[in-house]
This record gives C-alpha cells, sequence and structure tokens, in this order.
C-alpha cells in the first residue's frame, strides 16, 4: 500500500494543473465525464485522467456493508434525474465496488483478471450459440430428468468453471421477496433466466449480501411443472409436481434449482409481483460477489419480456469509477445525438440482440471491410450482437485486421509500445504525454448512421505507466460482438417496439 501511495503522490504532482482544467463543481452527485474535443477526423484522449483513474481503482476501498446505492428518492446515486422517465429503474455499478472484492497489486494484475474473465464470456456465448444451431440442447451436458420424481442433483454436474473470479463486470442492485431486501445481480443482456442464490446451499460460491431464504419471503412460490414458464425452460424436471430448472454458461458454469415466482422491487419502492425467477441451490463457477444474474436478453423468460417492457435501457459507467448509473424500463432515448440501429432478429436464438452493422469508420473516412463479414445469415450464423457482458469489442479476424490497419496507418507520428499486451497487438507508449490527439474510430449501422466513440472506448491503459492499447480483438467464430468498453458513459436503449437499438452519449 505504501507503494501505491508513492506513486499516486508522484502522480498527482505530475498532473494536478491538467486536472484542474477539467474541473466541475457542483453539487450534484451527477456522474462527471471528461469530454472528448470532436472533430470529423480526430478526438483528444485525455491520458492523464485515464492513468489517474488506474490508480484509483487499485486503491479503491469500498464501503465495509452492502448499501442500497439509491437515494431518497429512489433514483440511483450518480443518476442525472432529468432522465427518470421510466416507470422502473434499478441502479448500475462497477464491479469493483462490491464488497469484499479481490484487491490486486497493480493495474497490470487487474486487467489480466478482467481480461480472463472476457475470454471466458466470448468462449461462452460461442458454445451457447453452437449448440443452439446444431440442435444440441444443455441436457447432454448435464442430464435431467422428465419424470415427476426428480432431484436437484439430476440437473447438477461436477464440471466446474476455471474462472473462478466469474464473468460480470457490471451489477445491477433489485430489492426481491416481501419484505424486500437488496441483492447485487450481474447484468446480463446475453442471457434469458433471472436467478439468485437460495438456501438450503447444496453448493453456493460466496456473495456480498446474505443468500436469499425462501422461508422468510411470503411473496415466494413455486411454479408447477405444466406451467408455461417452466415449459419455455431449455432443460426442465420436475419434483413433487414442482418446476426444477438448470442453466449453463457453456465454460462449465451453471446454475441448478427451484423456478418460482417472487416478487421484484425497482428504486426503492415500485413492487411487480409474479416474476419467473430461479432459486438456486447449486452454483458453482460464475459471479463470485454477486447474489445472481439479472437476465435482460431476448428471449420469453428475460426480465423485459415478463414485464412486457416496450424498451428498456443502461447505461455503463467507466469500470475504473466508482459511479453509478441506472437500468431502466420503459425508458425512450433523447437528444439530438442519438444514433439508431436496426434490431435484427436470428430465426435460430432469440436471446442474443443482433444489429445491423454495415461497417467501420477511422479517421472520418470508411474501413474496406467487406460487409458480408457482419451479416446475419438465415441459419443464424454470424451477425453482430450488443452484450452487456462481454467487455471487448470482437471482430471477425479479416474485419478487425483491416480497422486495426486503418487506424495504424494513421498513428504513425505516435510512440509505438515495444511489444504487444496480452489479446492487444496494437500498443502505444503515451507516457509523457497528458493528452493526445487520436483518429476517430466508428461504428457505421445500416441506413449510413454512424456512432462515434470517445477515446477512451477504444485507447484504454493497461498498466499504470502510460501504455495504451487498441482495444479491439480479433475472433474466428460467430458471432462478432459489441462490448462494454465501447458502451462505456453511453445509454444504450432497446426499443424492443420499434426493433432498434439507440445509443446516446453521455445519458449517465
Amino acid at each position: 500500500m505504501k507503494q501505491i501511495s508513492s506513486h499516486l503522490f508522484f502522480f498527482l504532482s505530475l498532473v494536478s494543473s491538467t486536472l484542474l482544467l477539467f474541473a466541475h463543481p457542483s453539487s450534484s452527485s451527477r456522474t462527471t465525464f471528461i469530454p472528448s474535443t470532436t472533430t470529423t477526423t480526430h478526438v483528444t484522449l485525455n491520458v492523464s485522467h485515464s492513468l489517474l483513474n488506474t490508480f484509483k481503482v487499485v486503491s479503491f476501498q469500498p464501503s465495509s456493508e452492502p448499501q442500497l446505492l439509491q437515494d431518497e428518492e429512489g433514483v440511483g446515486r450518480g443518476f442525472d434525474k432529468g432522465w427518470a422517465t421510466s416507470s422502473l429503474s434499478i441502479s448500475i455499478q462497477p464491479r469493483h465496488t462490491l464488497y469484499p472484492a479481490p484487491r490486486h497489486e497493480n493495474y497490470a494484475s487487474l486487467l489480466s483478471a478482467r481480461l480472463a474473465r472476457d475470454a471466458s464470456r466470448v468462449r461462452s456465448i460461442s458454445l451457447r450459440l453452437a449448440m443452439k444451431l446444431s440442435n444440441t440442447t444443455h441436457s447432454l451436458l448435464y442430464p435431467s430428468s422428465s419424470s415427476e420424481v426428480a432431484s436437484t442433483d439430476s440437473l447438477s454436474s461436477p464440471v466446474v468453471s476455471g474462472v473462478s473470479q466469474g464473468s460480470g463486470e457490471y451489477f445491477s442492485r433489485l430489492s426481491i421477496g416481501n419484505p424486500p431486501r437488496p441483492y447485487f445481480m450481474v447484468l446480463d443482456s446475453g442471457s434469458d433466466v433471472t436467478w439468485l442464490q437460495c438456501q438450503p446451499c447444496s453448493d453456493c460460491y460466496s456473495q456480498t449480501d446474505p443468500i436469499y431464504d425462501p422461508s422468510s419471503s411470503s411473496s415466494y412460490s413455486s411454479l408447477s411443472c405444466n406451467a408455461p414458464q417452466c415449459g419455455s425452460l431449455e432443460v426442465s424436471a420436475c419434483r413433487s409436481g414442482s418446476c426444477l430448472y438448470q442453466v449453463s454458461y457453456g465454460d462449465g458454469s451453471f446454475t441448478v434449482g427451484d423456478f418460482v415466482k417472487e416478487s421484484l422491487t425497482f428504486d426503492g419502492s415500485r413492487k411487480v409481483d409474479g416474476v419467473a425467477i430461479g432459486c438456486g441451490h447449486d452454483n458453482e463457477g460464475l459471479f463470485t460477489g454477486s447474489a445472481g444474474l439479472l437476465g435482460l436478453g431476448g428471449g420469453s423468460l428475460s426480465l423485459p419480456a415478463q414485464l412486457n417492457s416496450r424498451s428498456f435501457s443502461y447505461c455503463l459507467v467507466n469500470r475504473d469509477s466508482s459511479d453509478s448509473s441506472t437500468l431502466d424500463f420503459e425508458s425512450k432515448p433523447v437528444g439530438a445525438n442519438s444514433v439508431f440501429a436496426p434490431l435484427l432478429k436470428s430465426s435460430k436464438v432469440d436471446t442474443f440482440y443482433y444489429v445491423g452493422l454495415q461497417g467501420m469508420n477511422v479517421g472520418g473516412s470508411e474501413v474496406s471491410i467487406p460487409p458480408s463479414l457482419f451479416q446475419l445469415d438465415d441459419s443464424g450464423n454470424g451477425g453482430v450482437i450488443v452484450d452487456s457482458g462481454t467487455a471487448i469489442t470482437r471482430l471477425q479476424t479479416q474485419a478487425y485486421q483491416s480497422l486495426r490497419d486503418a487506424f495504424a496507418s494513421l498513428t504513425g507520428n505516435l510512440k509505438r509500445a515495444t511489444s504487444s499486451i496480452s489479446l492487444f497487438d496494437t500498443c502505444y507508449d503515451f507516457s509523457s504525454l497528458s493528452t493526445v490527439r487520436v483518429p476517430t474510430v466508428s461504428f457505421r449501422f445500416e441506413g449510413g448512421r454512424e456512432w462515434a466513440l470517445p477515446a477512451e472506448n477504444y485507447l484504454i491503459p493497461v498498466d499504470s505507466q502510460g501504455t495504451f492499447c487498441f482495444a479491439f480483438a480479433p475472433t474466428s467464430s460467430s458471432p462478432s460482438i459489441i462490448g462494454n468498453v465501447q458502451q462505456q458513459g453511453t445509454r444504450v436503449t432497446y426499443d424492443l417496439s420499434n426493433s432498434r437499438v439507440g445509443f446516446t452519449p453521455g445519458q449517465c
């Protein structure tokens, strides 16, 4: 700790004059974003601010007790009340703000852990999609019984994920049961079933909050085996007429337990009864720290579907900050700078949110990428999904190489790092700079609409010494994925009734 403190003191003395330029005195607790200076071809990356955050996140000490991060009006801390037009809202915060959270010696160690979780997440999505397209059910991996007499163990498996710290990077705070008790839940737009760990535990991992006890909730009720919600599960079984569920995530992680109905309470007071969720008694290898998972996917069992929500939105704050934002239901994109992409449907998989991506721009010019690399075909292969759980955007290898080469060709004046770092092959040495001008990077959607990213969403620090890397990565598997690093600081609205996804910068 003494070493971190001395580095931080030295660093602050170097950049204090630069940071004063960005001070915004305010009595509000609203999330503060440092705007990029934007032109047609280039934006300014604030190197000093990004590096300062690397010190802050490593030395961050969460409060000793988990708290529901909402004010007296029920709106999440760090949330601009001017956006509060939705009927249901809950707070979102980065992973490192949970208590207790694993501590890291330095930022490079923290990044390494994040990238390991991210690699697991990408493998999970690819495997789940491949199983869907080949009509392979999860029950072949984790056998279940369709008989009326079954135990929870009949749905479990000895396979355990190798990623002991889980894969969630953003957590929502949701109250469950009657009386309502708050729980940290992983935010996941790539899953449908909402679940949390339940007593009695056959096998439960460590979580921040006390484990949910169904016997203490008057709103808890079982679902029968012939209930439509039970029939919508990919893997289910019966025990004494009650529905059992299993969800597995492709990397060996899974949750098994009773499929039930419970009450969910949003922003402190607004309650929704009878929501089907998993009460997991055997949960292995996933989401250490959280109580469970909040499923926001496109399937019939997802939370948006059960709420009959026409839209929902979230804003993911910078993962190195301690700010929070909100997940809102029935929210609408606002502002003239909102950019919309068509929401596409896969004929094979309804969980993932595919968007019509046409290409990429760098420095104001189109990158030469065949549009076919982004297309979703009739068999369910290919395409581009927007995912809250994946960190680094993955593009098909040919598309990534074209994007990287276009960016590198316009940054020949910048000092390159001596080697690649982890999955990043294009890195720079900004150790002597406080700001730097870099080419713009934009997603170009069908219809010509362009979503320009802030520089900090594609040039990220990999240590606290000034090494920054181009935060995209290649993939040879399907699909391409727009990850949460690129989504940071942007209100992402899933406008389900109009089949589109909106990206609104700064609405956190």
